[in-house]
């Protein structure tokens, strides 16, 4: 089944798509970005770390209004100007760097987005949207430039959308996006944020064969986290849900040709997260280095104005975001904001981190959270049985050794652990 499942997708990319941007695909995000792993992990024998992948937020607006939203969407506009991202890019690229996920908010409303992507034709950049934006003319300018691929989010049927997003018509509109640059030919992916009022309408293969036959080349399930200043606790999956949604991404991959994108665990099945093992950091609109983009505090930032060290320096010397990476490693394979939120506020107080967001609220957020479990589940760790996504993962995608040696404190400090007291 794993063999016959990779022969039609690499049928389906030979045969569907552009050559020329299959090359760029290929190659800048194949290569270079292998060799962009590579690099980190001899920098990791040296101690140090500078994420190969970097996620820059370059705008707070949304035309949305999400249930969970973290990112300060009703707050005064804040977008990173055309030459801090290009100095950024520039800074990441001499360590490496190639592949830059662009967030917001909602990235189309940024007034200069293509034509920022467009002056480095040597990255490639996954731009996560609602796809309200994608016209035929933005898709067609995506064509062009052959290394940006849109990952378009979708979230249920059109009610539980509408209500998800918190305007009407949504879905409509989202599905127009994804056809524009389906139509474009531009390499497209859709994801979703799992949560218990879509859980049961995506989480299905009649969803995963409907994404391949409009020509989707990969899709991706997120699990919704509860955050921000109205968290909706109520929306997230219960730990058997989570290990549902693990299974079935396991079982599409070695049975469905399409890319199916899992970013929390390795090739074994084990957790982890992604900020804990170093391999990617968040830049939010006003330009601060934060840990990921749902933890909000920070102590450096990439202007110059505010630090004058270069970018490298900024995170090789970072305590801030070192003690982070050990704090998270140490406590639990999951995602600590969601099982030890404690400990993270005792952290961000004892380095005095900023509460970077516009609504300053992120502290008290952060205290009123609950201990949940997250990804890490022990006793249901589900390896790959497709063997090509496993020997990936263990060349490219892994915890890079961040948890050698923790797994009696992740017995006592992780959320299963506490809970289970």
């Amino acid at each position: 089944m794993t063999l016959l499942a990779s022969f039609k997708l690499a049928k389906r990319v030979l045969l569907e798509t552009d050559k020329r941007l299959l090359w760029k695909l290929a190659y800048n995000m194949g290569v270079k970005g292998a060799l962009s792993v590579h690099k980190h992990k001899l920098r990791l024998k040296r101690g140090q770390v500078f994420p190969p992948f970097l996620y820059v937020s370059i705008i707070n607006t949304c035309n949305l209004r999400c249930q969970g939203c973290w990112v300060d969407v009703s707050m005064k506009q804040e977008t990173i100007k055309p030459a801090a991202f290009h100095q950024l890019v520039r800074e990441a690229k001499q360590m490496g760097n190639v592949f830059f996920g662009i967030v917001g908010g909602e990235p189309f409303m940024h007034p200069h987005l293509l034509d920022m992507l467009a002056e480095h034709p040597d990255c490639y950049f996954q731009i996560f949207t609602n796809g309200h934006f994608i016209t035929p003319e933005r898709a067609k300018q995506m064509w062009r430039l052959g290394n940006v691929t849109p990952l378009i989010s979708v979230e249920g049927s059109e009610i539980v959308s509408d209500e998800r997003r918190g305007r009407g018509g949504v879905l409509n509109k989202t599905l127009q996006g994804l056809h524009n640059a389906l139509d474009a030919g531009v390499f497209t992916g859709v994801c979703t944020s799992l949560a218990r009022t879509n859980i049961d309408d995506l989480l299905r293969e009649q969803w995963i064969d409907r994404l391949i036959e409009m020509g989707v080349l990969y899709t991706w399930f997120h699990v919704y986290r509860p955050m921000g200043p109205n968290p909706n606790p109520d929306l997230c999956l219960t730990p058997e849900q989570a290990v549902r949604a693990r299974k079935f991404v396991v079982e599409m991959r070695a049975k469905k040709p399409i890319v199916i994108v899992d970013a929390y665990h390795d090739g074994e099945g084990k957790a982890l997260c992604p900020a804990a093992t170093g391999i990617s950091h968040h830049i939010n609109p006003w330009g601060d280095i934060e840990p990921c983009p749902i933890v909000q505090f920070s102590t450096e930032s990439i202007h110059s104005t505010t630090d004058a060290r270069p970018l490298k320096q900024k995170f090789l010397r970072s305590a801030f975001l070192a003690d982070f990476r050990k704090l998270a490693a140490e406590t639990t394979r999951g995602c600590i904001v969601l099982e030890r939120p404690d400990l993270l506020k005792k952290l961000v107080e004892a380095h005095g981190a900023k509460d970077a967001t516009a609504r300053k609220t992120a502290l008290a957020e952060l205290d009123a959270m609950t201990i949940r479990t997250s990804q890490y589940a022990p006793s249901a760790e589900i390896p790959e049985k497709n063997v090509f996504y496993r020997l990936a993962k263990r060349l490219f995608f892994n915890d890079f050794g961040a948890y050698t040696g923790h797994d009696a404190s992740h017995a006592q400090e992780s959320a299963p652990a506490v809970l289970g007291r």
